[in-house]
């Protein structure tokens, strides 16, 4: 259990004995928010609840507070309560509670953090979803750490999780492609075929179709049809398979990758507007079938089936895929992880969620902004032509998959974020990544030290685990439960990264105060102990990597 849930436990006891006696007034239904207080000396963990009964009791904060800390039950866990103004109530936890966690952590191990929150919801989250048009480029990389690691700590929250690519392999952008490659297939034949447009630009499309020209020299005098019809799906499947493979270098991997032409295919779009028609939110003006946004508040209508052609919009399709989320696939909640410049678009999916008979907060959309570059002090100018770091790919080879996900975690998405390339590869307490790593290793370090000369921590009294740089660092393994359900709760990875940070500075000021192997023999029982806290701090240090996914290194 989260200790702060444990804590808000007791409180809610702590009121229900107040209230039965008399000493407080009945308040209804209360929510108790147990936090970490900002000055230590308030104790461990801290309860502003009484601040927030203040108009239910029609009483002062502190009264309150002194009343939640006169009922408060007995616990191992909390071994001390005090008030402070204007009407905080700060809670001790027990040593002899912390030592016992010891166990905890390690009969868990690599589940070690891991909450019941969830409880068993179903969840999607959708991540990436870049047009197969062409490799990743770096701006991809951050929405990619960020969707994984929601999908993480949500996995970990009891959730379940289902992570899902979505391959916009049809639409307008996709028929240029497609044009395009014919295009430049015929000029590597040899062909005086003239580029559409509008044509795909970049190098990528003409050493793809070069590369499947050299594949397939028969296929010029079967016709642009039969043309089309080989190299076109080629083409999509190398692409995605490209882009998959380095996905699978940042150490992302999806349960589902879904295919935009299949809502066509199997009818979804066909049901989804035959749904919305019924529900009165589809219209048809001027040839073209529109949503009826304007009926939630937004400014104008949208086109979902265009005039004409009577092709579907992106945001038609988009319609046919929530549909398929939420009353096919019957997820719970649904976190789409979107770049900055579909901002525009939250508003009309909400909208559409809501006409699809769901509730609009069951839909989670995540904006990532940009991410700006520099090397020693220089702004980086990404280009081909000057050699510069273009893709996914090129990045993760110049800094490292670690380095590139700890980064990415360490800000909110909202925020845009400034990448130093040169601290990412230094290797030195400067660089947070190379910390974070070298605080495991060094653990990895002092029990391969210990095994070489004999020692195990069997049989170890932790009881002896007195001094307070161990209770601080007890303190903060423990933390970890309340920062996957943090995490969680609001879809926040970037408490990961500062807590390891936070972790590893703990560690630094255990190791500099407590020698774990002594000389003496007579500090054996205290050897033992505290070989069994770097067990478990290391076990932490681990799951608390993994969550990030990143390595936990036995050696650097």
């Amino acid at each position: 259990m989260k200790t702060s849930e444990a804590i808000a436990h007791l409180v809610r006891q702590a009121l229900e004995s107040a209230q039965k006696s008399g000493d407080l007034p009945p308040a209804g239904d209360v929510e108790v928010i147990i936090e970490k207080p900002k000055q230590a000396e308030h104790g461990d963990f801290s309860s502003s609840v009484a601040l927030s009964l203040t108009r239910a009791m029609s009483m002062a904060p502190m009264k309150i507070a002194e009343q939640i800390a006169v009922h408060m039950p007995a616990s191992r866990l909390v071994t001390g309560v005090s008030v402070a103004a204007p009407g905080f109530v700060n809670f001790t936890i027990s040593s002899d509670w912390l030592i016992g966690q010891i166990e905890e952590i390690m009969n868990a191990g690599q589940t070690y953090g891991n909450t019941a929150d969830g409880s068993g919801q179903r969840v999607q989250v959708e991540f990436v979803s870049v047009n197969p048009t062409g490799p990743l480029h770096v701006g991809h990389a951050r929405g990619a750490v960020l969707g994984s690691s929601i999908a993480n700590v949500l996995q970990a929250a009891g959730f379940e999780v289902q992570r899902e690519y979505y391959v916009n392999d049809a639409g307008a952008q996709m028929r240029v492609f497609y044009d395009t490659l014919y295009a430049r297939f015929m000029q590597a034949a040899g062909q005086d075929v003239p580029l559409p447009d509008p044509a795909y630009p970049g190098e990528y499309l003409a050493d793809l179709a070069r590369d499947l020209f050299h594949e397939n020299p028969g296929l010029i005098d079967a016709g642009e049809e039969s043309i089309r019809a080989t190299i076109s799906p080629l083409a999509l499947d190398r692409t995605l398979a490209e882009i998959r493979s380095v996905l699978e270098t940042l150490r992302i991997q999806y349960d589902n990758w879904f295919y935009e032409s299949a809502l066509t295919e199997t009818g979804t779009l066909a049901k989804t507007l035959e749904f919305l028609e019924k529900s009165g939110y589809i219209v048809e003006r001027d040839g073209a079938r529109w949503f009826r946004t304007t009926a939630f508040g937004e400014e104008e209508d949208d086109v979902v089936i265009r005039s004409g052609d009577q092709v579907p919009t992106y945001f038609g399709t988009d319609l046919a895929y929530h549909y398929d989320k939420f009353l096919i696939r019957h997820f719970d909640r649904v976190v789409n992880v979107w770049g900055a410049d579909h901002h525009g678009h939250v508003s009309r999916l909400k909208a559409a969620v809501t006409a699809l008979g769901g509730d609009p907060e069951d839909l989670t959309i995540i904006l990532n902004q940009i991410v700006s570059f520099k090397n020693e002090g220089e702004t980086v100018r990404f280009s081909k032509r000057k050699g510069n770091i273009v893709t996914v790919e090129e990045l993760v080879s110049e800094v490292g998959a670690d380095a590139c996900r700890f980064i990415f975690l360490s800000r909110t998405p909202n925020a845009q974020m400034e990448f130093d390339l040169a601290l990412a590869t230094r290797q030195s307490s400067e660089n947070p990544v190379y910390y974070v790593q070298y605080a495991h290793a060094r653990l990895a370090a002092i029990l391969r030290n210990a095994e070489e000369q004999g020692l195990s921590s069997e049989g170890a009294d932790v009881s002896l685990l007195v001094h307070g740089a161990e209770l601080e660092l007890l303190r903060r393994l423990v933390e970890l439960p309340d920062v996957v359900h943090r995490s969680a709760r609001n879809l926040e990875p970037h408490h990961l990264p500062y807590y390891a940070m936070e972790l590893a500075k703990t560690l630094q000021r255990f190791y500099e105060q407590c020698r774990v192997i002594s000389d003496e023999p007579g500090d054996l029982p205290l050897t033992k102990a505290r070989l069994r806290l770097v067990e478990a701090a290391k076990t932490v240090f681990a799951r608390t990597l993994d969550l990030m996914g990143m390595t936990a290194p036995e050696r650097m």
